[in-house]
């Protein structure tokens, strides 16, 4: 493979040129995820365990040392994977970019959450040369899925709750979650509220970029970037209460008091395959997903 450290200018932007390319590295990395190892959770250890070696590999190959935040849950470990792009000094302030690489039981997991992984290991590949005032770290969190969601056993939760007894000045957090559904179809997208449909679109062909009303600042920057410097439609809510919009690993981060979004193509509000067998690799759009690795690498170029 070509390596991302070989820039060109594409369209005035500094990210790669790797059209096509990209998209075949996004599709390989939901295939082995989703279709090689599948169901991947603490029920099935091992294949959790070989996701997680994959994601190491794909760090590693991209040119990153890897930090583990290990800890221990019914007698196993677990651990979240960690990738950082240091800042400009030792003192810069950090944002952690993250999704989760288990699955809910019974689903291999291709949108949920394959897609955000996936994302999220292009975006470190793409950017790791790239010079950075603030630290980012690439974050690959570990049990988010039922039974472990909202409890102590969480991976984003333990890693969280460790910034802040660190003390760790983080400035942001950003939550890939599900992000390969797309449908130009109208009545394709759904709303939590039944007022929303007069204000949202009825076309699930957009990202969301979602967040609690005291992470509104995060929310706004990241979908003005993402408005003006990527090509996929972009909406954004930042409500002290919407349904579904605290369901990841955002919602941990809020729990000690930092500012978190979610960039979601809205999972079950969208995509029929939520949590299902049927949520395999042929039912993404690989397209949209490089679109939105386009624009979220110039996004956070200048968030």
């Amino acid at each position: 493979m070509a390596s991302c450290r070989n820039q060109v200018l594409y369209n005035g932007s500094r990210v790669p040129d790797l059209t096509g390319e990209l998209q075949f590295r996004l599709r390989g990395h939901v295939q082995f995820l989703a279709g090689v190892v599948g169901e991947r959770n603490s029920r099935r250890y091992r294949r959790l365990e070989r996701a997680r070696e994959y994601i190491e590999e794909v760090f590693t190959q991209s040119g990153y040392w890897i930090g583990h935040d290990l800890y221990e849950c019914g007698g196993k470990e677990y651990r979240n994977v960690v990738a950082t792009i240091p800042g400009a000094d030792s003192g810069a302030p950090v944002l952690v970019v993250g999704a989760h690489y288990d699955t809910a039981w019974g689903s291999p997991g291709a949108d949920d959450n394959a897609s955000g992984v996936g994302v999220l290991m292009e975006l470190a590949r793409t950017l790791v040369d790239e010079p950075a005032a603030a630290s980012i770290r690439w974050v690959a969190f570990t049990l988010e899925e039922s039974p472990h969601f909202k409890t102590d056993s969480m991976g984003s939760r333990v890693y969280a709750r460790r910034c802040r007894q660190r003390g760790d000045s983080i400035q942001g957090m950003i939550s890939l979650e599900m992000v390969g559904c797309y449908s130009s179809a109208r009545r394709s997208q759904g709303h939590p509220i039944s007022l929303m449909r007069w204000f949202y679109p009825d076309r699930g062909n957009f990202i969301a970029v979602a967040g609690n009303y005291a992470s509104r600042s995060l929310v706004r920057r990241l979908s003005r970037l993402l408005s003006a410097h990527g090509e996929l439609p972009v909406e954004h809510i930042a409500l002290p209460f919407v349904p579904g919009v605290d369901l990841s690993d955002n919602w941990s981060f809020w729990e000690e008091g930092y500012p978190a979004l979610m960039v979601t193509d809205t999972a079950f509000f969208r995509n029929r395959h939520y949590h299902r067998s049927t949520d395999r690799p042929e039912t993404l759009d690989y397209r949209s997903m490089e679109l939105l690795v386009r624009g979220l690498a110039e996004a956070l170029i200048r968030l």
